[in-house]
């Protein structure tokens, strides 16, 4: 009876990580459809880039908030549009708070605004990469926890990826120590995102940019 009690009680367990995982892998399957704004920010004009990322930003704010209003419109269209990416401690937010698209859009303008090319590209494709590998390796390996729900296994998964990404673009950005440094400085942002209270759609790149801009 206890055995069969407990194999029960590990059969829901792993049911439910399972759909988190789904979930999870959903949500982060969007995140790296936004690769699309390194390739635009590289391929055009920085004015024709800005202006794209500026329509969509208050395109986004706008109808974020009709949905915190609570106007019917907007939320039938934002519930379709971004309801299954929401954690759910975003889905119970009583205040106005911007979605994480809202900071993906913050970071690409800021980046197209501060740094070169190579730069903004390799820092928003870390950004939308590497905190997708993190997230992903966390949920199915992370069994070691640094701190807090960070896991030893989505922090080394980020910090891997970042660098490899920052290899790959070695045509167009000779990658050096600074590579290493910003690369972990951004690993670093992700774990430690409550601390410097700065989401890390935002964080991420804007490090990564300044390390590289400065060191580079």
């Amino acid at each position: 009876m206890l055995k069969q009690l407990i194999a029960q009680i590990q059969a829901r367990k792993k049911l439910r990580l399972q759909k988190s995982f789904k979930k999870e892998l959903f949500r982060k399957s969007i995140h790296l459809s936004s690769l699309w704004i390194p390739a635009l920010i590289y391929f055009t004009h920085p004015g024709f880039a800005i202006m794209v990322f500026s329509v969509l930003f208050v395109g986004n704010t706008i109808l974020e908030y009709a949905n915190y209003k609570r106007y019917r419109w907007a939320r039938k269209t934002f519930g379709i549009l971004f309801f299954r990416l929401l954690r759910n401690k975003e889905t119970r937010r009583q205040t106005f708070q911007v979605s994480g698209s809202m900071y993906v859009l913050m970071a690409a303008i800021a980046c197209t605004l501060m740094f070169s090319k190579p730069v903004a590209v390799i820092a928003l494709t870390v950004m939308l990469v590497s905190d997708t590998c993190a997230a992903l390796f966390g949920k199915a390996y992370g069994t070691r926890k640094l701190y807090k729900q960070k896991s030893l296994e989505g922090t080394a998964a980020f910090f891997m990826s970042a660098l490899l990404i920052n290899m790959c673009y070695e045509p167009i950005y000779h990658f050096t120590y600074a590579g290493v440094i910003a690369c972990l400085a951004a690993t670093f942002a992700e774990m430690f995102e409550d601390r410097i209270e700065i989401d890390d759609n935002l964080s991420i790149p804007v490090v990564i940019g300044i390390v590289l801009t400065l060191l580079g």
